[in-house]
C-alpha cells in the first residue's frame, strides 16, 4: 500500500493530550491518559490494542457520545479542521456528529433500533441534517443501501433489523454511517462476529467507498491482520496510552515497542516452524494506575528506571514514534 505523504495542511484532525476518566462505584477509572495523535485526509488510520486500551473510549470522545454522566474528558483538544470540538456547545456538535463524522459501531444489532426499517432509519439521518422531503430522504436511502451492496434496496428499506443476517445488519450501519457524505469514518470493530468471508467483503467495501468518497477512516480493531492490509498507518495503544505509532508498513517491518513485538509474535502465522507467543502477565487494572510505564510488569526488556518514569512517545526516526525508555 502506497503511504500518503504528510503535509501540516492535510491533517483534518488533530487530538492532543486527550485524558478521559470515568467515574464509578468502584473507583475512577483512567480510560484514556494523554494520548496525540493526528488524521490526514484520505488517510485509513488503524488504532490496535487489547481490550480496555482506550480505543473506543477515543472514538466516543472524538464525537463527543461519553456513557453519562460516568464519562468525562478532563484534559485535552479534539481539533476539527482548526475547530476544537470540546468548546462547541451540543447543538453545534449535533451539526457535526453523523454528517461530518460518522462512526459504525461495534454491535449493528444493538446499535440499530429494532423498530424501525432500514429505509426509515437512513432517512432519520438525512433529514436530521438537510432540508429534504420525506421522498427526498427515502430515495437517499435507496441511493445509499445500492453502494453499501444491499440486495434490492427498493425492498430492504422496509426491512426490519430482526429480519437480517449479521453482514447485512453491518452494511445497513455503513449505510447509515455514510448516508450524509462524511469526512471521517470511524469504524469500531466493524467485523466483529462475522465469519471470515463476510469481514473480507465488509473490509473491502469499507476501503472502496473511502476512495470513491474520498472519506478519512479510523478503524479501531485488536487484529493486527485487518490493519496491515487496509490502513496507512497506526497507532498502537495499551492502557489508555499510545505505545507507538508509525506506518503500517514500518510497524511491521521494524516494531520498536515490546508490545508491538509482543502482539506480532501472538499473531497465526503461515510459516513454518513459527510458534505462537503470548503476550505474559495481565493488564493492569485501569482503577489502580502502576507508577511508569504501565507495560513494565509484562516487559521482557524490563529496566528499574521503568516503574519510576513515564515514558514521553518521541520520534526515533521519520513519523515513527515511540514510548520506551529502553529500545
Amino acid at each position: 500500500m502506497e503511504r500518503i505523504n504528510i503535509s501540516v495542511d492535510k491533517r483534518i484532525l488533530k487530538v492532543r493530550n486527550l485524558k478521559v476518566v470515568f467515574h464509578t462505584d468502584d473507583g475512577i477509572i483512567r480510560a484514556v491518559n494523554g494520548i496525540t495523535f493526528s488524521l490526514e485526509k484520505g488517510e485509513t488510520l488503524g488504532i490496535v490494542g487489547e481490550s480496555g486500551s482506550g480505543k473506543t473510549v477515543t472514538a466516543l470522545s472524538i464525537l463527543r457520545i461519553l456513557p453519562q454522566p460516568q464519562g468525562k474528558i478532563t484534559a485535552g483538544e479534539i481539533n476539527f479542521h482548526g475547530v476544537d470540538l470540546l468548546t462547541l456547545k451540543e447543538s453545534e456538535m449535533r451539526k457535526i456528529r453523523g454528517r461530518r463524522i460518522s462512526m459504525v459501531f461495534q454491535e449493528p444489532a444493538s446499535a440499530l433500533n429494532p423498530v424501525l426499517t432500514v429505509g426509515e432509519q437512513i432517512s432519520e439521518t438525512v433529514r436530521a441534517h438537510f432540508k429534504v422531503s420525506r421522498g427526498e430522504s427515502m430515495e437517499r436511502a435507496i441511493q445509499v443501501l445500492r453502494e453499501v451492496g444491499f440486495p434490492s434496496p427498493e425492498k430492504g428499506i422496509h426491512s426490519y433489523p430482526h429480519q437480517l443476517s449479521g453482514g447485512m445488519k453491518q452494511r445497513a450501519m455503513i449505510a447509515i454511517a455514510l448516508s450524509c457524505n462524511p469526512e471521517i469514518l470511524i469504524a469500531d470493530e466493524p467485523t466483529t462476529a462475522l465469519d471470515v468471508t463476510i469481514q473480507a467483503q465488509i473490509m473491502e467495501l469499507l476501503w472502496r467507498l473511502r476512495e470513491k468518497m474520498g472519506m478519512s477512516m479510523i478503524l479501531i480493531t485488536h487484529d493486527l491482520g485487518l490493519v496491515a492490509e487496509n490502513c496507512h498507518r497506526v497507532i498502537i495503544m495499551y492502557a489508555g496510552r499510545i505505545m507507538e505509532m508509525a506506518p503500517v508498513s514500518l510497524i511491521f517491518s521494524n516494531p520498536l515497542h515490546p508490545y508491538t513485538k509482543g502482539l506480532l509474535q501472538s499473531m497465526p502465522s503461515m510459516d513454518e516452524g513459527r510458534t505462537i507467543k503470548p503476550i505474559s502477565g495481565m493488564v493492569p487494572d485501569p482503577r489502580r494506575p502502576i507508577p511508569g510505564c504501565p507495560f513494565h510488569d509484562r516487559c521482557p526488556n524490563f529496566i528499574d528506571i521503568c516503574c519510576q518514569r513515564e515514558p514521553d512517545l518521541v520520534e526515533v526516526e521519520k513519523d515513527h514514534f515511540v514510548a520506551c525508555l529502553n529500545i
